[in-house]
């Protein structure tokens, strides 16, 4: 049985639509985020600038992602880059994310079952920068 691939465009695509859906309801990312990964959110304040920078990142990565193939290919060569340090080092990206998006960083408690999913997440990151990374270069 083969593993269906997806290709280039189709990634592009629904990288352009997760941004859009980032864009559209940045308040409903960061309540899904945190009711994954945070134990505790009521302890905790979000930082009044991260649901601004939710949209603003969903518009840019939309736009990129639609519109803009080699912005595109810097920002799957930047994703790869964040998944690898994800995935090598996910109590790190835990710590400078709690630091970085909490008022009181010290009260938040992870999920700890959320450990797996970080590194998950960082190596989907990866393997679909080098996803794109391979193909762009076998288009030439």
């Amino acid at each position: 049985m083969s593993v269906p691939v997806l290709p280039y465009r189709m990634i592009r695509t629904l990288v352009g639509v997760l941004g859009a859906l980032s864009a559209l309801f940045p308040d409903e990312i960061v309540e899904l985020f945190e009711k994954l990964a945070i134990a505790n959110p009521s302890e905790g304040t979000v930082r009044g600038w991260v649901r601004p920078a939710v949209r603003s990142e969903g518009v840019l990565i939309a736009v990129i992602s639609l519109f803009n193939r080699r912005a595109y290919a810097w920002l799957m060569n930047l994703t790869g880059v964040f998944g690898a340090i994800v995935l090598l080092f996910p109590d790190l990206y835990r710590r400078f994310a709690t630091a970085f998006l909490y008022e009181r960083p010290e009260s938040m408690e992870w999920n700890e079952r959320f450990n797996l999913a970080v590194r998950a997440i960082g190596a989907l990151y990866v393997l679909l920068a080098a996803k794109t990374y391979r193909e762009r270069h076998n288009d030439t």
